[in-house]
């Protein structure tokens, strides 16, 4: 952090379906807190006409423009695009907080590439193999996070209880839960349910010290029963969208019934905008730490790839807040006892 306080979040400018523009808007957004310093990474020349289209004066320099040269694209294969385009903006952000120049960094770009950028260039913690995204569900579930949205395909037993460790410490940090109930998604409740990656894992987790509570099934996840939800990235990115999606038909198909009756069919938006989550996890949810790539060493925080300029702001307040309340120092606290044997 500056010596004002202020939280430096490196922000990949050019990533995302709207980028560069709406990612500028959210910078912009962002620091009107006046706690925060945003580092916009991507073309000087594209940054600066951007800057000067929302008539931004820098007179407190809370933003802050890096070079970078080459963009990824999405349909380009993240691994070679990493390495044929160093000085890419998602890479040249992950430098930045690997050198101390930004405390965090952001991006809606590719989340591939943004996790490879991550691991090369800053590096994992001790006793993490892979990284994982872990978020609230907000709205409906409140008090209940899922381990791993989409980092990781093909999981191993062992990933399962790092994730579980993960998850708790997010719900600690952010959810204020001191012993958060942990679960393991499978297809019964029963402890020989599932495959034999999830048996051993249900195996480790019983016996990992963790408030383990079972296996847990889809009819589970939002009634309470467990605080963080373990499954691999399929599964967790497939369960994440779908119920993102809920609100939305749910809304299309209240007002296609409702069309004969004009007077309730035009309160039907109104309502649904209003009381229910209709479209994405809630802005709130997503200020307290949605979508951070876990056990990195360092703050990475992955917005949707449509994110605008408020989802852009709010990434951007998740990323700050996961860097002051130190949630890389709880992470490597917790790994440090089960690499020494321990217990959390």
């Amino acid at each position: 952090m500056t010596q004002n306080g202020r939280v430096r979040v490196a922000v990949d400018a050019m990533g995302g379906d709207y980028a560069p523009e709406e990612v500028v808007k959210g910078a912009v957004l962002a620091t009107r807190k006046n706690d925060v310093e945003v580092l916009l990474v991507g073309s000087t020349n594209i940054l600066e006409k951007e800057l000067a289209r929302r008539r931004f004066t820098n007179n407190g320099s809370s933003i802050h423009i890096v070079e970078a040269s080459e963009v990824i694209r999405e349909d380009e294969p993240p691994i070679a695009a990493i390495h044929q385009k160093p000085n890419c903006s998602v890479a040249v952000a992950a430098k930045i907080v690997k050198s101390g120049e930004a405390d965090a960094f952001v991006s809606a770009g590719s989340s591939a590439a943004a996790a490879l950028s991550a691991i090369q260039f800053i590096g994992m913690l001790d006793g993490m193999g892979r990284p994982a995204i872990v978020g609230s569900l907000g709205s409906f579930a409140p008090n209940t996070v899922m381990v791993d949205l989409g980092a990781n395909v093909d999981c191993k037993p062992h990933q399962f209880l790092t994730f579980a460790i993960a998850g708790s410490v997010y719900a600690k940090k952010f959810l204020n839960i001191a012993d958060p109930k942990i679960g393991l998604l499978n297809t019964g409740s029963e402890e020989n349910k599932g495959s034999e990656i999830g048996r051993e894992s249900y195996a480790l987790l019983k016996n990992s010290g963790l408030n383990f509570v079972g296996n847990i099934e889809g009819n589970d996840i939002l009634n309470g029963k467990a605080n963080v939800i373990v499954c691999g990235g399929l599964v967790g990115n497939v369960v994440l969208k779908f119920y993102e999606s809920i609100g939305g038909h749910a809304r299309d198909w209240t007002a296609q019934k409702l069309k004969r009756y004009p007077p309730a069919g035009a309160l039907v938006k109104l309502l649904f905008n209003g009381l229910f989550p209709t479209a994405k996890i809630s802005g709130e949810s997503e200020k307290r730490g949605g979508g951070i790539l876990w056990g990195v060493d360092g703050v990475v925080r992955i917005a949707h790839g449509a994110s605008q300029a408020p989802q852009i702001a709010n990434a951007i307040e998740g990323a700050k807040e996961a860097v002051k309340t130190e949630v890389i120092e709880s992470l490597k606290l917790e790994l440090a006892k089960f690499n020494q044997g321990g217990k959390p």
